[in-house]
């Protein structure tokens, strides 16, 4: 950094216009550290540019480098600083810091208010298991396995996500959409009834657990962001829709074809419309209303509250009594589950993973975008800071952990946390008491469960489907951003009718489409001067802004490198044949001396930028048009001095605001061409030649002879 003094001087009201950079021609870093700039420069606070004022005072200032001591023998060149800050971070790290680094858990355990926070996290813990022994089962049979596995995945990876993971309100577990992906994808490979299927799915926990460990390990989590919220949004919907009609079998009393598309799976339940059975739809019917009224009141009615974590076991229970009083035969119940807790398994199968691949890394990126979100959100409402590549590494050891005991690919749950959340959770301690409630379910009530009728499972799967299904969003998008809005069709559409995976691809390409395409065409904005001041903004957000005759005023609103810089060159082009007017007016029209690129919003420039800069200098300068450079950071200061652009240009022609390369130009202009015209002069011409860009534009709405030309906004 450059640190920047100077005498203070009574300049007056006025003062010259000029940033001299006082280094020659390309230099290096360590050039600027051994030399410092001389910088020439002076701005001015006047609302007003009297031509006698303009260049009469120039303030002198230095800048020297700062903080920049001689290398020693173990530092390192700036190239390399991100790791070998990090680096220098964890030499600093003491005990105490290393423990909470690689075991979250003891961020809590250390501070836990025993008095105050006992009570809260064993009610949430045991609240949330309860809602998640019915729901962990629906979501098995969702993923084309057997109930005990979801069981399984509510277990283990508990115990594991609450030493590793960071958050202290999430609820991990089986959840829809990944359940849904890893029924599509294996029903590819093998028959769900085939041993082959479970072992797959137990797998694919492994090489999720896998994915996110490596992701967090080298904080790679940052990738995830160029996926738009209309993306995730969209996919959702349409997954909604998918899980819903892929239930419908156990409401209709037939089997239907099992897939991720939309068509076949209407064809399929139309096809077999001849073998409906009235028993299960009504039961399921009726579960499933149950389900959905709980649900409300519980959100509504705050001394209802409980229900919402309660409505799928109530519904549960209800519908199991039914079949264990009047034994309908035309309903379908679970069967027999096996007692006990899992045993540990090693994943086998691995000739299998190429093929699950792809499918790994979409259940990844959609485990993480709803964990991270919702932890996130948790922890800003409770307080405490939360590292998303943590997060990922806990949910990565969650799934790895899972798989050694016959667990499926588990995540962050939205509906199981916020009930966490809701029921007072103030730590981890509320997912061991969840993963506690889990175990005794396994080694106590799984012989309960025989009697579960599948289409009470199926009305939870369905009640969560139809939350899912985001018409707010899409009604927000449409109202909001035609563009996001865009997103959110072309991916639920293609998920609906192309599958889940190319509706994924689908949505997360045409996201970092639009992030190309804005990218490579940036906004460029025409400045213009707030009447009255010395601001300078955008002419078509402040139509009263003017321009000056002869000098266009741009605003760069992007970094400016490769993929741009050719736009941005011909928005250069077009902007000053548009303020000349050449293309209508021939040799009448007014022509355009400078061209002045406000640089401030600009975070870097790359080689391909700088050299396309000097071509268009050249190009300007055989016009007899000079280019003036307003307010560049340090790091695009340095890379243009590097690349030889400050001498090309001219040290004289970079300024520290817009302001002052005006005033500069408008001295220049008056020293060439001659006294700036009166008003009374510039009118009298204007009817001669028939100009109609030459208009003046009072500040006080009286004439003056001193005053400046200017051009309207509406010719620009």
């Amino acid at each position: 950094m450059f640190k920047i003094w100077g005498e203070r001087s009574d300049l007056g009201p006025s003062v010259g216009v000029r940033l001299d950079l006082g280094f020659r021609g390309p230099v290096s870093s360590q050039e600027l550290m051994d030399n410092p700039m001389e910088i020439s420069y002076a701005t001015s606070s006047n609302l007003d540019l009297p031509d006698s004022d303009i260049g009469t005072t120039v303030r002198q200032a230095k800048a020297m480098a700062l903080e920049h001591r001689a290398m020693q023998p173990n530092q390192v060149p700036s190239s390399a600083n991100l790791f070998w800050q990090w680096r220098s971070k964890i030499s600093r790290m003491s005990t105490v810091e290393w423990m909470e680094m690689m075991l979250p858990c003891t961020r809590w355990i250390r501070t836990y208010q025993w008095s105050e926070y006992t009570q809260v996290d064993i009610i949430a813990g045991i609240t949330v298991g309860i809602m998640l022994v019915p729901q962990a089962m629906s979501y098995a049979k969702l993923a084309g396995l057997h109930p005990i596995y979801g069981l399984y995945s509510g277990f283990v990876p508990i115990f594991v996500y609450a030493i590793f993971g960071s958050s202290r309100q999430l609820a991990i577990g089986p959840v829809t959409l990944v359940s849904l992906l890893v029924s599509n994808v294996l029903s590819g490979i093998v028959d769900p009834s085939d041993e082959l299927y479970t072992e797959l799915a137990i797998l694919l926990a492994f090489m999720v657990g896998a994915l996110e460990c490596i992701m967090g390990l080298l904080r790679l989590g940052w990738l995830l962001r160029f996926i738009s919220h209309s993306v995730i949004s969209g996919f959702v919907t349409s997954s909604a829709i998918v899980i819903a009609l892929s239930q419908a079998k156990y409401f209709l009393g037939y089997n239907i074809e099992r897939s991720s598309k939309i068509v076949p799976l209407a064809k399929s339940i139309i096809a077999g419309a001849e073998n409906f059975s009235w028993p299960p739809f009504v039961m399921g019917s009726t579960i499933l209303a149950i389900i959905l009224l709980t649900k409300y009141l519980g959100r509504t009615k705050k001394n209802f509250r409980y229900l919402r974590a309660s409505g799928p076991l109530t519904a549960v229970i209800l519908g199991t009594t039914f079949v264990k009083i009047f034994h309908p035969s035309s309903i379908a119940v679970v069967g027999e589950i096996p007692q006990g807790l899992p045993k540990f398994h090693i994943p086998r199968e691995f000739q299998h993973a190429r093929h699950l691949i792809s499918t790994a890394i979409v259940i990844t990126g959609v485990a993480i975008l709803e964990s991270v979100g919702i932890a996130k959100a948790l922890a800003a409402k409770n307080g405490y800071e939360l590292d998303s590549n943590q997060e990922l590494f806990g949910l990565g050891m969650a799934n790895i952990f899972g798989s050694f005991f016959s667990a499926y690919p588990a995540t962050g749950s939205f509906s199981r946390s916020a009930v966490n959340h809701e029921s007072g959770a103030k730590t981890g301690l509320s997912g061991i008491m969840t993963g506690c409630t889990m175990g005794c379910a396994l080694y106590f009530l799984t012989p309960m469960f025989r009697d579960i009728p599948q289409c009470a499972l199926a009305a939870i799967v369905i009640s969560v489907g139809m939350s899912l299904v985001d018409y707010e969003e899409a009604s927000f998008l449409w109202r909001v951003d035609k563009k996001d809005f865009l997103l959110w069709i072309i991916t639920c559409i293609t998920t609906l009718f192309l599958g889940i995976e190319i509706g994924v691809l689908v949505g997360v390409s045409a996201s970092l489409a639009f992030v190309i395409h804005e990218s490579a065409n940036p906004y460029i904005a025409v400045l213009g001067r707030l009447p009255g001041t010395t601001v300078y903004r955008n002419i078509e957000q402040y139509p009263e802004a003017y321009v000056y005759t002869g000098i266009v005023v741009v605003r760069i609103d992007a970094p400016i490198y490769f993929a741009n810089i050719s736009y941005i060159k011909d928005r250069l082009r077009e902007y000053e044949l548009i303020v000349s007017g050449t293309t209508n007016h021939g040799e009448e029209a007014e022509r355009i001396y400078f061209v002045i690129i406000e640089m401030a919003p600009v975070p870097y420039i790359d080689c391909s930028a700088v050299q396309a800069l000097k071509d268009l200098h050249q190009e300007y300068k055989s016009r007899e048009i000079q280019i003036a450079i307003s307010n560049p950071n340090k790091k695009v200061l340095l890379t243009l001095s590097r690349a030889g652009l400050i001498e090309l240009i001219g040290k004289r022609w970079y300024f520290v605001s817009v302001h002052d390369a005006v005033k500069a130009c408008l001295q220049q202009m008056q020293s060439f061409y001659g006294p700036l015209p009166s008003v009374r002069d510039a009118i009298s011409r204007q009817q001669q030649q028939g100009f109609t860009q030459k208009l003046w534009k009072q500040e006080d709405g009286e004439s003056k002879s001193d005053q400046e030309p200017l051009l309207p906004p509406r010719e620009v």
